[in-house]
């Protein structure tokens, strides 16, 4: 009952699965362009979020800070700071305590990391707002797990 694997056997299961894989990797591929293309659908980038993002590149902000997981760990997460502000439930309390927290930095609060004070002007600090806020409506599937970040 000693059965050999023939050329052209290990041929046909060569090609035949080459071509099963290669099927498979292009129907991953298009669900993953129709779902990135119904996210964005969902949550369009507007001139003030792609300006907010350039601030947000121009200061650093993630060589202290995560953003979706990404970054530095010494910061808190950001990617929900405006849920964490109360932006689902009041945005314009939201929106004002952003602004205040990046004014009144850094703390001098004993015993804590500090964020510097970047001397934003006013529409920088709102276009970085619209940046969090968009990256808070991103479906991230509960990332981060807590609110807390």
């Amino acid at each position: 009952m000693s059965e050999t694997l023939t050329k052209a056997a290990a041929r046909n299961i060569f090609y035949g699965g080459t071509v099963f894989f290669f099927v498979i990797f292009v129907g991953l591929v298009a669900q993953s362009v129709s779902s990135a293309k119904t996210i964005a659908r969902a949550n369009p980038i507007t001139p003030s979020v792609a300006a907010g993002k350039q601030v947000w590149e121009k200061h650093a902000c993630i060589d202290c800070h995560t953003l979706l997981g990404e970054g530095a760990y010494f910061a808190p997460e950001l990617g929900n700071v405006w849920v964490r502000f109360g932006g689902r439930q009041d945005p314009v309390a939201a929106r004002e305590g952003l602004r205040a927290w990046f004014a009144a930095q850094p703390s001098h609060v004993e015993g804590r990391r500090q964020m510097p004070q970047f001397h934003m002007s006013a529409k920088d600090v709102d276009n970085l707002i619209d940046f969090l806020k968009w990256t808070s409506e991103i479906p991230t599937q509960n990332w981060p797990p807590k609110v807390s970040g």
